[in-house]
């Protein structure tokens, strides 16, 4: 296997809901890098921040992962918790984030967030490898992702990071990983099911030893994923209880309340972002005209008292509680609003039909870019912490068997594959 001249790499997998580092060793298999967290030491830092106001009057501080959590679960009302931001990368309508009186760009924050990282990494990342390979969706978040600007956003965002990046499909790092278990030749399907995004390659695996040991035949990816999930279960149990499908009135008509409001609300990137003065003053206004005002006022309630973390917990637990049972208890409560409803992974499944539909068809696409039929696939790794769903996993039950699927890794395989493909001398042939 050829090796890059320049030493080891570092493999950052940036993620929707989490990121995850690995540093090559010269040879060996890379090291993952831990953060020592409020809670527990991990490999995985929540791909978060968090802002408040400095108690010495200079401006914003500011924190990531566990720990802007930590912060936010202590102060929720003096501070801004933005999670999933990844997801605007390839929005052109998002342009700056309004935090308290300060605006951010996406690179902004992606550069703030790498700061923080960077800072609780023990010391491991003070000084980094010359070659950085950051693992990016094979297609974006976003109803008409824009490639091109998400690339400028990511350039931006990494600039500072390391002398030589490169951007590499995730699903690839997986590959790259996953082969390193292999003992023999295949061809495999790599399925990586982020928050974001859900993306699939196809990668020949030559025996152990071979001068290439992984050649990449096509790929193909769908902006679906962990986050639409959670959008499905909160309008189906918390957007009605907000004022979605109510209406308000006006010059004597009954008009429906835009829906703008509840998608921004469903948005993990937007959620905190509707605490400005522009949107409360325009909920405010609509609670004085709709048909139903306690529902909305329960909306700005939510917004007000920065509860967007626990509802995102509160779905969380329910979509891991119904991937280990067949039903499972749903509740929310804050600021005055209480929501119990009992779900059934029967209905889970009924509610993302439409997604799996999709997902299915992008792992089509993939194997007809690759020219491979379903029958040629030897083994199908699954990825990601929504390839737990039992109705995901399905998908490729059904299609390929189930002794063909390997899992394992689920958060860390794509950062160590990336550190791995780093240390390639062709490492042009693995950029995207």
């Amino acid at each position: 296997m050829h090796t890059n001249a320049g030493g080891p790499a570092l493999g950052l997998d940036f993620g929707t809901t989490n990121s995850v580092v690995a540093l090559g060793t010269a040879g060996g298999s890379p090291e993952l890098v831990s953060f020592a967290a409020p809670a527990e030491t991990s490999p995985v830092f929540r791909s978060a921040l968090c802002f408040w106001q400095d108690d010495s009057g200079k401006g914003l501080a500011s924190d990531a992962g566990p720990w802007a959590i930590a912060e936010y679960m202590e102060y929720p009302l003096d501070s801004r918790f933005i999670q999933s931001f990844k997801s605007v990368a390839a929005m052109k309508s998002f342009e700056q984030a309004s935090v308290f009186d300060k605006r951010y760009r996406f690179e902004e924050m992606g550069n703030l967030f790498l700061d923080k990282l960077i800072s609780h990494a023990g010391g491991r990342l003070d000084t980094r490898p010359q070659r950085i390979v950051v693992g990016r969706p094979v297609e974006y978040a976003g109803a008409r992702p824009d490639e091109a600007l998400a690339r400028t956003r990511y350039d931006a965002m990494f600039k500072g990071f390391g002398s030589e990046i490169h951007y590499v499909y995730e699903p690839l790092g997986a590959a790259y990983s996953y082969a390193t278990r292999l003992t023999e030749p295949a061809t495999i399907l790599v399925a990586d099911f982020g928050g974001g995004t859900s993306d699939f390659s196809v990668v020949r695996v030559a025996e152990p030893g071979a001068a290439r040991r992984c050649t990449p035949l096509g790929h193909a990816g769908v902006g679906i994923a962990g986050d639409r999930f959670d959008y499905r279960i909160l309008d189906r149990l918390v957007l009605p209880m907000l004022g979605k499908g109510g209406a308000y009135k006006s010059f004597g008509k009954e008009l429906e309340i835009p829906r703008a409001y509840f998608a921004d609300f469903a948005d993990w990137s937007r959620l905190a972002l509707m605490r400005n003065r522009k949107t409360m003053t325009e909920l405010e206004r609509l609670q004085k005209t709709a048909v139903d005002p306690v529902a909305i006022g329960r909306m700005i309630a939510v917004i007000e008292n920065e509860l967007g973390y626990p509802l995102y917990d509160a779905v969380g637990t329910l979509k891991r509680a119904l991937s280990q049972g067949e039903d499972a208890h749903f509740h929310f409560a804050g600021a005055g609003l209480e929501i119990e409803a009992d779900v059934t992974r029967k209905q889970f499944e009924d509610w993302i039909a439409d997604d799996v539909v999709r997902i299915e068809a992008a792992v089509d696409r993939a194997l007809a870019v690759a020219n491979v039929g379903g029958g040629e696939i030897d083994r199908v790794f699954l990825t990601g912490g929504s390839s737990l769903i039992p109705r995901i996993r399905r998908i490729f039950v059904e299609r390929f068997g189930e002794a063909a699927i390997m899992s394992g890794g689920e958060l860390t395989s794509i950062a160590h594959g990336l550190a791995l493909i780093g240390e390639q001398d062709d490492i042009a042939a693995w950029s995207a």
